[in-house]
């Protein structure tokens, strides 16, 4: 079984939404955008209301690194 995400997964969500949005422009994208994304992975198991701004700079900074 795999391993559930949290929230604090930063990195590994990072991984999973590259594999599962490659084409998307991550410097630009919605932080709307990027709530809902996390949520909709199939591994993600945490309460959408401990999300913050910090948390999805944080995987959006994640993502970038994850794609260069």
């Amino acid at each position: 079984m795999a391993k559930k995400l949290r929230w604090v997964d930063v990195h590994d969500i990072a991984i999973e939404l590259e594999e599962h949005h490659p084409d998307v422009d991550v410097v630009n994208l919605r932080f709307t955008d990027l709530w809902k994304w996390v949520q909709a992975l199939p591994d993600f198991d945490d309460d959408p209301q401990k999300s913050n701004e910090k948390i999805l700079e944080a995987i959006q900074m994640a993502w970038l690194d994850e794609r260069s």
